[in-house]
């Protein structure tokens, strides 16, 4: 029988995986360049808005992201209200 089959010997169990710093390099490296072209921009575009808004007060110009332009009439903290060219008041957030 051993003519036509190989005779199959146990081997030694390979070693296990090596703990090395570089394992962990790809995932590093993808966490530093989501941070930079992602959250960065974000948070720092955040932070323009907030003041932009805290900046607002009564009689500035505004053009809502819906595309209704009017002037504010009363600016709170995190909402006012608006007059349209219609006179027509909207609250806006």
């Amino acid at each position: 029988m051993d003519l036509f089959i190989a005779s199959a010997w146990a081997q030694a169990a390979p070693a296990g995986p090596e703990q090395n710093a570089f394992a962990f390099l790809p995932l590093v490296i993808l966490f530093v360049v989501f941070y930079l072209f992602l959250i960065r921009p974000q948070v720092k575009r955040q932070k323009e808005h907030q003041k932009l808004v805290q900046a607002l007060s009564k009689g500035d110009e505004i053009v809502s992201s819906g595309g209704v332009a009017g002037r504010l009439v009363r600016a709170a903290r995190a909402s006012g209200n608006a007059r349209s060219a219609s006179s027509a008041r909207l609250a806006v957030q």
